[in-house]
């Protein structure tokens, strides 16, 4: 009996259930494809941002004679040309060492030290105002080691140490570079603790020794004078961080940039192979008949946006007749939807105007990363219900109704099918007392008829 009724329960709700079997089939691929197309974007677009990154696609600066510099892109450009580089100085800091002591214990007074920052000429000292002046602390029985520490934690520009010299230790004081950061030591000694005044110093004075004069960094570029405070430049060349390593006086070198034509034209080639995967995915999503995507507004949408790809103006910086559109590198769409490269259109591009193709290829506001990342911001926007994010949570929205009412059947199977035991339990009990009132009276008649 219980066999039948799981039986019949089981027949009662098999079209329901395997209506609903059917349709959460269809959200899960539907969920899944729609996935699968917003992941190759991303990582379309993940991949572009990557590779530009790497510098690769960019003209790279170098210099010709690399000890004078290093050189390096500082910012999403694309510079060109040549330009004639000769360092004539480096920038220094300011080195003071302070004369030699007993040794490392010798207390050297209390008070305080001030320093003054500006330029050191000579025996002259033309005070920065702009750099206010800092006053250091020395407490009682302070050593050397003690002072180092104190200039240290003053957050002054200075940095201090002591030296172990053949004459004994001595402090040694560093500012930072360029002529501006020279810096002078006055001292108010503390009257209970006189000495500290030997670290006093000035241009021209005895109780020190300037090791090592501040001064700028001095060059020429295109024979234009130029000067900085630091051997760090950036921007003299627009986009190039330039570190000065070396004077080359009297034999300039020259700053080039390397043609980036070859990987260009291996970015555009495996930028149209992975449009072409996404796209053959997208056909086949959106096919009429066996898409699983056929009538979604995400797939739409992002179908429409990579068949106009090629055509769009996608550098809204530069004038008409420049590289402006992914066609004028070569990219093309075919009729059947996938995208081909024209090999002569990206080679005629790139002898024009590589500057302007190489422009392509930044991640600015401009250009195909900006483009491809504003297609997958799209693809992957939440908030927008014709999105593939939003067919997405649609789904799984739909998904989870549909597993609720899975729960509800197999909760109103379960229950005709204990119903229908019920049931048939009392019919079988039932039958049973039929069948032994019967089994009486066969019993009945048969000792009457004995009796006979």
């Amino acid at each position: 009996m219980t066999g039948l009724a799981s039986q019949l329960s089981a027949a009662q709700f098999a079209g329901r259930i395997d209506r609903l079997s059917a349709r959460s089939e269809t959200l899960e691929a539907q969920i899944s494809s729609a996935s699968n197309l917003k992941s190759m974007v991303l990582s379309l677009s993940t991949s572009l941002g990557d590779r530009i990154r790497v510098g690769d696609l960019a003209p790279a600066p170098a210099m010709d004679n690399g000890a004078v510099a290093s050189v390096s892109l500082s910012k999403s450009v694309t510079p060109s040309g040549s330009y004639s580089v000769e360092v004539t100085q480096l920038a220094q800091n300011q080195v003071l060492a302070s004369p030699a002591v007993a040794s490392t214990d010798t207390a050297i007074g209390a008070g305080t030290i001030t320093l003054r920052f500006g330029q050191v000429t000579g025996a002259g000292f033309t005070e920065d105002a702009a750099q206010p002046s800092v006053d250091i602390a020395i407490g009682s029985g302070a050593t050397l080691a003690d002072v180092a520490a104190a200039i240290n934690g003053s957050d002054s520009g200075v940095t201090a140490y002591v030296a172990d010299t053949v004459n004994g230790p001595r402090l040694v004081m560093k500012g930072a570079e360029g002529a501006q950061n020279g810096f002078v030591l006055d001292v108010t000694e503390d009257a209970a603790e006189p000495g500290l005044s030997a670290l006093a110093w000035q241009p021209g004075s005895a109780t020190g020794t300037l090791v090592q004069a501040s001064q700028d960094a001095a060059l020429t570029l295109d024979g234009m004078a130029i000067t900085s405070a630091s051997n760090t430049l950036t921007d003299v060349v627009p986009g190039v961080k330039m570190v000065l390593t070396a004077t080359n006086i009297g034999a300039p070198t020259t700053l080039r940039f390397s043609d980036a034509s070859e990987s260009i034209s291996g970015a555009m080639e495996d930028l149209t192979a992975a449009l072409n995967e996404i796209m053959a995915e997208l056909n086949t999503a959106t096919d009429p008949a066996t898409g699983d995507l056929a009538r979604d507004s995400g797939a739409r949408a992002l179908k429409n946006s990579l068949r106009t790809l090629a055509g769009t103006v996608i550098m809204g910086n530069v004038a008409e007749g420049g590289v402006r559109t992914l066609s004028d590198l070569g990219l093309g769409i075919n009729r059947d939807g996938t995208f081909s490269l024209d090999s002569e259109q990206l080679a005629a591009t790139l002898a024009r105007d590589p500057e302007g193709a190489a422009a392509m290829f930044t991640t600015g506001l401009y250009g195909i990363y900006s483009t491809m990342d504003g297609i997958s911001r799209a693809a992957s926007s939440t908030g927008n219900p014709s999105s593939l994010a939003g067919s997405i949570a649609r789904y799984d929205d739909q998904l989870d109704a549909v597993g609720e009412d899975q729960d509800t059947l197999a909760e109103k199977q379960e229950a005709l099918r204990q119903r229908l035991v019920t049931r048939f339990a009392a019919s079988d009990s039932r039958v049973s007392a039929s069948q032994s009132t019967l089994a009486f009276l066969e019993s009945q008649i048969a000792a009457w008829n004995s009796a006979d």
